[in-house]
C-alpha cells in the first residue's frame, strides 16, 4: 500500500540569486516528486517572522529572518511516497559539511546559515507550511 504524502519546501534566496533554481527542480523531480504547486515570491520581514515563529527565541532568529528577506524566493508543495522523509534526504544535512554526496546542500549550500533550501520535518509541519503558502485552491490537484 503506498504512502503518498505532499510536503512543503523553499528554494531559499542564495540558491535563487544564484541561479541554481532549475538544478534543484531537477534533482527533486528526479527524486521522483510531483510538483503540486510552485511560486516564486519574495518575503517581507513580518511573513519570514510568521514562518519562522518557531525559532523567535533562538540566537539565530534575525539572521535567518534578514536571510530570508534579502531575496526572491520559490515556495512549493511536493507530494510522492514518504514525501516529508525523502525530501530531508534529498536535501542532506542542513550542515553541507555534513552532508551526503549528491544531496542538494552538498552540492550547492555554501554555510549552515545559508544552505539553500527548506524542508518539513514531519508531515504535520508540512501541512501547517503548505497553508501557509498555499491556499486550498492552489493545492487542489
Amino acid at each position: 500500500m503506498s504512502n503518498v504524502e505532499r510536503t512543503f519546501s523553499i528554494i531559499k534566496p542564495d540558491a535563487v540569486v544564484a541561479g541554481q533554481a532549475g538544478a534543484i527542480l531537477s534533482i527533486i523531480e528526479k527524486a521522483g516528486f510531483r510538483i503540486v504547486a510552485l511560486r516564486m515570491t519574495r518575503l517581507t520581514k513580518q511573513q519570514a517572522e510568521g514562518f519562522y515563529d518557531v525559532h523567535r527565541a533562538r540566537p539565530f532568529f534575525a539572521g535567518l529572518v534578514q536571510f530570508m528577506t534579502e531575496g526572491p524566493i520559490i515556495v512549493m508543495a511536493l507530494e510522492r511516497e514518504d514525501a516529508v522523509r525523502r525530501l530531508r534526504e534529498v536535501m542532506g544535512a542542513t550542515n553541507p559539511a555534513n552532508a551526503a554526496e549528491g544531496t542538494v546542500r552538498k552540492i550547492f549550500a555554501s554555510s549552515i546559515e545559508r544552505n539553500c533550501i527548506h524542508g518539513s520535518d514531519a508531515p504535520e509541519t508540512a501541512d501547517v507550511e503548505l497553508r501557509y503558502f498555499f491556499s486550498t485552491l492552489d493545492l487542489q490537484q
